[in-house]
């Protein structure tokens, strides 16, 4: 059947509206709740819309978060008990945001783990009262009618925008993220009275317009265009720099509508209590039947209509898809598409069909594939594809890597389409989110084994899709730690050189401490292996891992991590038995820290050793007195071998000669420490005193020829 028969014209385009999922959450009343769905074919959050608790039966019940597919299969749900919620919203990586009335927000994960931030001591003193998210953060309104701003979830800084000095709410109001905004920086548009200001940090610029009040705003997915709804019910389209206005369109309704949200980048939804407007870009429009309230979901390329029954995308048809199934179409395309269906029926106008099209294949091969993108039905999408295969046989050479790619694509798009995953990417969405983020997104959902599939079949590499299912299996498996370590090691070793460290990080912070150092023994790369022992206490076993590197450096980190945390007795017990730590230490205590080595040199019992480093460190001294105090230490150990009788003698005599130098300066009044005994005795001559001299030759018996 032609798809074009559900087609619905807006001057020159085509719109469709398509039924991707029945929703599996029973009977909910979405008028009840308060409703934030995720673009991207993204998750849905429902809470009650309720200020106080709902009572039944006397009882008074909390309420739940719950956070469904948008097939309505239930992801998760938990209390809620954090706080009034007055907005919700999803940033990138599916992180809800709840903006609380008390002044803070909680960022959520789709399994309700959360942190919550503070929005700063006006938010707190005068409350929130409504809140716009975007894919890195959010905006603020407190109560006070001050704008305050979070640019970035990885690093919370709120910042108060600048002050418009309003008396009362703003009609409605809407935000540029800094990734849309040409200025690279975020701009609030605000709608009071008959204008519109557009704010930011620095300063609120008025744009002087006078067909306000504005009931409804909306900034399209793209940041280039603005929808206002007007109170005297029409639709004003003009671009968010307010150069151009694209639009103006009647309605003839007496009030605002619901909700207001862009179809791709070039039309607009309108949403009251029965009905859809849709409203294109040349000012004409379609209408649609819905019996009670829908969340409409602003996608890059269309918009997704979720009601208590169904979940619909709403788009306008490719150009691909429009040449080849517009009744009467004479495009190649078409005619290509034509020609695979007479060549299945064994038709002899295959062939002239191919012939009227021939200077014009490839483009046609090309436009098959892209149409066959377009498409959410499976047969449909084979069909076309057929069609752009059979085009290509008769092609001297075509690039084949163009339909192998669409190929690909289509099976993922088909696997994560199906209703228990949930995700009803069109082609354009996947192509922006790229494979990596659709991994990402089915890593957040713990749908690891189809982010694996995802991988192999790419063939890119799976390393933290595996990473991420260990540290699952890590926190919520209740096996003993030898069964999850072995589990852990038969999936992980698939891959070489893959990294154990994160998946031992978060059994240490599980409370594992066992599991998380069994996990570090699979570690090859000891980089990452030593510095997480030393985390988890293990210094010992991270020193032996260190030498087993052969990495100094490693070495060197370890040596100087326990130094700072142990008491030194203990620290010198646990390096004792390894040599290369040891000699490390000695050629770095030499350089840098002599009490170290000399303490070392003490815990060990190298007395000799001690004994010289003494000697050699004497010269450092400048009190004579400590000197020859240490000289004498270091005589008495040398003393108690014979093997060290030479050195004793030395020492003895230096000590001997520095007690007469010191002699020497006090009676002759000049330096003498520190010179040898042969420009000792020369010094005495040149100062004219030869009874020195012959005493210094008599004490230390210098020949006389000398």
């Amino acid at each position: 059947m032609n798809p074009s028969i559900s087609w619905q014209q807006v001057h020159d385009k085509f719109y469709r509206k398509e039924k991707i999922y029945t929703m599996n959450w029973g009977n909910i009343d979405l008028s009840k709740y308060l409703v934030a769905a995720s673009p991207f074919g993204g998750p849905i959050a429902l809470i009650r819309n309720d200020k106080r608790l709902v009572a039944i039966n006397g009882q008074n019940i909390k309420q739940m978060l719950q956070i469904y597919t948008s097939s309505g299969k239930l992801l998760h749900q938990f209390q809620w008990d954090k706080g009034s919620i007055v907005a919700m919203g999803w940033a990138k990586n599916e992180q809800l945001i709840c903006a609380l009335e008390q002044g803070s927000i909680v960022i959520l994960d789709l399994f309700g783990s959360s942190i919550q931030i503070s929005l700063g001591e006006d938010a707190k003193e005068f409350g929130i009262i409504d809140a716009v998210v975007f894919n890195d953060g959010v905006v603020a309104l407190t109560n006070n009618f001050q704008f305050i701003a979070i640019t970035s979830l990885h690093e919370p800084r709120p910042r108060n925008l600048a002050n418009i000095g309003l008396l009362e709410k703003p009609d409605c109001w809407d935000i540029l993220p800094p990734d849309q905004n040409i200025g690279r920086h975020l701009e609030v548009y605000v709608a009071t009275k008959k204008t519109v200001f557009v704010v930011d940090q620095i300063r609120a610029q008025d744009q002087l317009l006078q067909k306000g009040p504005f009931h409804k705003m909306a900034i399209s997915p793209n940041g280039k265009l603005l929808a206002l709804y007007t109170f005297d019910g029409r639709l004003w389209v003009v671009s968010t720099d307010f150069q151009v206005s694209l639009a103006d369109f009647k309605t003839n309704s007496d009030s605002p509508p619901l909700q207001m949200a862009w179809c791709g980048n070039d039309s607009v939804l309108l949403h009251w209590d029965d009905i859809i407007l849709l409203v294109g870009p040349s000012g004409d429009y379609l209408k649609f039947s819905y019996e009670g309230v829908v969340q409409l979901v602003s996608e890059i390329d269309c918009a997704r209509i979720i009601s208590s029954e169904k979940c619909e995308v709403i788009n306008r048809v490719p150009k691909a898809n429009v040449d080849i199934f517009r009744i009467g179409s004479t495009s190649p395309s078409a005619i290509l598409y034509d020609a695979r269906e007479q060549y299945d029926e064994k038709s002899p106008k295959a062939d002239e069909n191919i012939r009227s099209i021939r200077l014009y294949l490839s483009q046609a091969v090309d436009a098959c594939i892209e149409a066959a993108g377009n498409e959410f039905e499976v047969n449909l999408q084979k069909s076309i594809l057929k069609a752009a295969s059979f085009g290509k046989a008769f092609l001297d050479y075509y690039p084949s890597a163009r339909l192998v790619d669409m190929n690909r694509s289509l099976r993922i798009l088909n696997a994560i389409r199906h209703p228990d995953v949930g995700i009803p990417l069109t082609i354009s969405q996947y192509q922006e989110l790229t494979a990596e983020g659709l991994v990402s997104t089915l890593i957040n959902r713990r749908l690891f084994s189809i982010a694996k599939s995802v991988c192999d079949y790419l063939e890119i590499p799976s390393d933290r899709v595996l990473i991420s299912w260990a540290c699952y299996k890590v926190k919520s498996s209740i096996e003993d730690e030898e069964s999850v370590s072995r589990i852990i090691f038969d999936k992980l070793s698939e891959r070489k050189n893959i990294s154990y460290a994160e998946v031992a990080k978060e059994a240490y912070r599980s409370g594992r401490t066992k599991l998380a150092t069994k996990l570090l023994e699979f570690e090859s790369c000891a980089a990452d292996q030593v510095p997480l022992l030393l985390s988890m206490q293990q210094d010992d076993l991270a020193l032996k891992k260190a030498i087993e590197s052969g990495d100094t450096d490693l070495v060197y980190l370890t040596l100087f991590h326990m130094k700072r945390k142990l008491q030194s007795a203990e620290f010198f017990r646990i390096i004792n038995d390894k040599p290369l730590a040891c000699a490390l230490l000695e050629i770095y205590a030499k350089q840098q820290d002599p009490q170290l080595l000399r303490d070392f040199y003490y815990q060990d019992d190298r007395r000799v050793s001690s004994a010289n480093l003494i000697f050699i460190s004497n010269y450092k001294q400048t009190n004579v007195e400590a000197r020859i105090s240490e000289l004498k230490a270091a005589w008495k150990i040398y003393g108690e071998s014979k093997t060290t009788s030479n050195e004793a003698k030395v020492t003895e005599e230096t000590i001997k000669l520095l007690h007469l130098q010191q002699q020497l300066e006090n009676e002759i009044n000049h330096p003498f420490v520190d010179l040898s005994l042969n420009d000792t005795i020369l010094k005495c001559f040149t100062l004219q005193h030869p009874n020195k001299a012959s005493k210094l030759k008599s004490e230390f018996k210098v020949a006389d020829k000398k």
